[in-house]
């Protein structure tokens, strides 16, 4: 499968990126001015995009299918809230980094098992990891909090200054500069000669391997860095709501990541995180316009994508751009 065409800026190198920062601190900053009583849910979304980012380096760029990636991103958020709330380690910086560390284990360990299967068998493989550690995080109710979900996380102000107050500025400006540093090196990570073998394995691993590369072992270093991405956006969610539930190692936050990267578009930083805003944007609404039967318009939304965009929004925007262009150049 080849790589999915972009538009003109987005396939430039590090001017491209530079205006791409800049353009998600544009928005970042009209979001914090003009819909300040929205900025925990903003950063709710800034912390499952970190999860999509996550999903889209294995599936989009490395073809591993999963729908367990739910296990790191809670394997981050449980690290980080028992670290607070048992250990008292309350420095958001720790707890972010906890957060990560956790992750990248969770991730190492999973694609162990996950990358046993191919194909179908590693979807089952990846929905077994992730029902293993809810049920896990459920029994060992001591530590986790169970069921009832893991309380007592008191972060500590952000640098010794900015407290973490109840409309959410601080945890939203560290959401939006986690994210604005995790998309810049993710940026250079895929252009890199070590992501490119990582889009080679996803076309052809039969010839990359052929060739000497290490296939297995690039995939599970890969697999590593995604758990670390997803283990960053739990340990966020943890620090930001100051509890933990078990909906954070669930199969259904899998699968809805997964959709979301769908939504925007596979193999494109762009379009996971587009995917993530607009769906949690679009749900987010549908849900307060008709609580009854809003997941039937969501549900619409989706199979109208996918039926007339089946390259996502990115595709469906580049599609535009081409037309546009041949049309104006006629």
């Amino acid at each position: 499968m080849s790589q999915p065409r972009t538009l003109p800026l987005l396939k430039r190198g590090f001017l491209g990126d530079i205006i791409s920062l800049a353009v998600m601190i544009a928005i970042a900053v009209i979001c914090f001015h003009f819909m300040p009583s929205n900025l925990s849910f903003f950063t709710r979304i800034i912390a499952i995009m970190l999860l999509v980012l996550a999903i889209d380096l294995v599936t989009g760029f490395t073809g591993i299918a999963t729908l367990g990636h739910a296990a790191l991103y809670g394997a981050g958020a449980y690290a980080a809230g028992i670290a607070a709330a048992k250990f008292g380690i309350n420095d958001p910086i720790l707890m972010l980094l906890i957060g990560v560390v956790a992750g990248a284990i969770m991730g190492l360990i999973s694609s162990l098992v996950i990358l046993r299967g191919h194909g179908l068998s590693q979807l089952v493989l990846s929905i077994a990891v992730v029902q293993l550690a809810r049920e896990a995080a459920n029994k060992f109710s001591g530590w986790t909090g169970g069921s009832d979900g893991l309380s007592g996380i008191s972060p500590a102000p952000l640098f010794g200054t900015w407290r973490f107050d109840l409309w959410g500025r601080t945890s939203y400006w560290l959401a939006v500069v986690l994210l604005l540093v995790t998309f810049f090196l993710l940026r250079q990570l895929v252009r890199s000669p070590f992501g490119k073998l990582c889009q080679a394995i996803r076309q052809d691993p039969v010839r990359v391997r052929a060739m000497g590369a290490p296939v297995y072992l690039t995939q599970v270093k890969m697999y590593a860095i995604s758990g670390a991405v997803a283990g960053l956006g739990g340990a966020l969610s943890a620090v930001a709501t100051k509890v933990v539930g078990l909906d954070s190692l669930s199969f259904e936050l899998s699968a809805e990541a997964v959709v979301m990267l769908v939504l925007g578009g596979t193999a494109n930083l762009f379009g996971a995180m587009i995917g993530s805003g607009v769906f949690m944007w679009f749900e987010h609404t549908m849900a307060t316009i008709n609580p009854y039967h809003w997941l039937t318009i969501v549900g619409a939304l989706l199979v109208v994508v996918v039926l007339f965009a089946p390259r996502g929004l990115t595709g469906m925007a580049e599609t535009l751009y081409n037309r546009l262009i041949g049309g104006l150049r006629k």
